[in-house]
């Protein structure tokens, strides 16, 4: 896989030093039960930021905040210094793709179909075929790694081939901003990796600014550049990840006694649970 002889992202508006997104004292509850509580959050362009936290701490929901999937009670989330109500659909999704957790969609798609039908921003569901839409479906299919796959039908794939189908896919839109709800889940430990340096290619090779929730705390600190630590729907760290995952407060984010050690060849933060004997 190679995210090399990158397309053109699309541009952004923003103005030198403003963040490419960002979330301003946003509040969001499903009924009486608050899920975010007053969070501030800025993504500039061009980072690599995992969200990390206990189950329910709000990662997942923030996510779909930014992505604008959902719309917060109390506070402003803006993209490129505008306010997302603002931005027409089709222009917001040329440039933000967001990926859930367990993407479906129809078992006979092909590879290659699917990552045309990320295209549909630039050039509706019914347009003619053109040139750039054929270049930039061909490059996302490299940059993903699935062009030798690209007739396979989705049902016929692995859990990792899939994933990079739909990776391919955000990819077709040409995005500046890529969010992904725990990419990783369901993929063997080979998988894991190859999907995270997948990402971590695209960021540096690109310019991709990418955006993802991770369950494995290890790997948000050996594979992002930031990590933000939530819980109860607040933002408690946010940093380097040599600053973010320490034994102290990996321990207090999951109420669970961890050891935290560097690893050897790239001085990476390492968790690993302690067990705590019965008394």
């Amino acid at each position: 896989m190679t995210a090399s002889a990158p397309s053109a992202a699309a541009p952004s508006r923003a103005a030198a030093g403003a963040p490419l997104l960002e979330a301003r004292d946003v509040d969001l509850r499903y009924g009486a039960h608050e899920v975010l509580h007053g969070l501030s959050l800025r993504i500039e362009r061009g980072e690599l930021t995992a969200l990390i936290g206990p189950n329910g701490s709000g990662k997942s929901t923030l996510l779909r905040v930014l992505a604008r999937l959902l719309a917060p009670q109390a506070g402003a989330v803006r993209y490129a210094e505008r306010e997302l109500g603002s931005i027409p659909p089709r222009e917001f999704a040329r440039a933000l793709a967001y990926l859930p957790q367990a993407p479906e969609g129809p078992g006979d798609l092909t590879i290659e179909e699917l990552a045309w039908r990320g295209r549909y921003p630039h050039r509706g569901l019914f347009a003619g075929t053109r040139a750039e839409d054929r270049a930039a479906v061909e490059h996302a299919l490299e940059q993903a790694g699935v062009v030798e796959l690209r007739d396979r039908a989705l049902a016929t794939l692995s859990g990792g081939e899939r994933q990079r189908a739909w990776i391919a896919m955000a990819l077709a839109r040409e995005p500046e901003v890529l969010l992904l709800d725990e990419p990783t889940t369901f993929l063997d430990i080979g998988h894991q990796g190859e999907l995270l340096r997948l990402l971590e290619e695209l960021n540096r090779g690109r310019g991709l600014t990418v955006v993802m929730v991770l369950h494995d705390v290890t790997q948000a600190a050996h594979h992002a550049r930031r990590v933000i630590a939530l819980r109860e729907g607040r933002i408690l760290h946010d940093g380097p990840p040599a600053e973010v995952v320490t034994a102290e407060r990996i321990g207090a984010l999951f109420d669970a006694p961890v050891t935290v050690l560097s690893d050897p060849e790239t001085g990476a933060p390492v968790v690993i649970p302690r067990t705590v004997p019965r008394g």
